[in-house]
């Protein structure tokens, strides 16, 4: 699958059928006739399906200057929910977040707020799955950044295992910084 995905920017100017024509010989070995109409179904039947609830498993940043950093610490607490239709909800919390002194959330001081506000995010709205191109597209019409309600963002990702990764685009973060989110399907 891997090799898949590595050839995809290659495979980009194809039309939908010779697309569909070249990953199916590519997952099959089958070449010209061979790869017929009906693997080409098969193999576009196999488009993932990212219903159902996801833990996160790690969460970490490269910044423009190449050096790496987990914002959301070692062991991020993440759930990503998507229902049949695309609709999704998406948290991600920095684990042991400092907790507010006055036990009040609206008597918390700047450090308290910086700290709750960077320690977590937070999106929903509908996702996409444009698994041809290997992309994610986020609709989203919510989210604890302000900025980020009413966009649309794609996210490039892999699949395998169970296991889903995708990056946040430097464009997305306003500083230059890519994110990579691991998420794992529940039972």
């Amino acid at each position: 699958m891997s090799k898949l995905f590595a050839l995809l920017p290659k495979l980009c100017a194809l039309s939908a059928l010779g697309l569909a024509t070249t990953l199916t010989a590519q997952a099959t070995g089958l070449r010209g006739p061979e790869a017929s109409s009906k693997q080409r179904m098969n193999f576009e039947e196999k488009a993932l399906s990212l219903e159902g609830s996801w833990i996160m498993t790690s969460a970490y940043e490269v910044r423009a200057d190449g050096t790496l950093t987990t914002n959301y610490g070692e062991h991020p607490n993440g759930l990503l929910m998507v229902d049949r239709n695309g609709r999704y909800s998406l948290q991600i919390f920095r684990a042991a977040r400092p907790r507010f002194v006055t036990g009040d959330k609206a008597r918390g001081t700047a450090e308290e707020y910086r700290e709750a506000t960077l320690g977590s995010s937070t999106h929903t709205g509908h996702l996409l799955v444009d698994s041809a191109q290997g992309k994610l597209i986020f609709k989203i019409e919510t989210a604890s950044f302000p900025n980020w309600e009413g966009t649309q963002q794609v996210r490039e990702y892999t699949y395998k295992n169970g296991t889903l990764t995708y990056q946040v685009p430097a464009g997305a973060s306003g500083n230059g910084t890519i994110a990579y989110s691991i998420w794992q399907r529940l039972p």
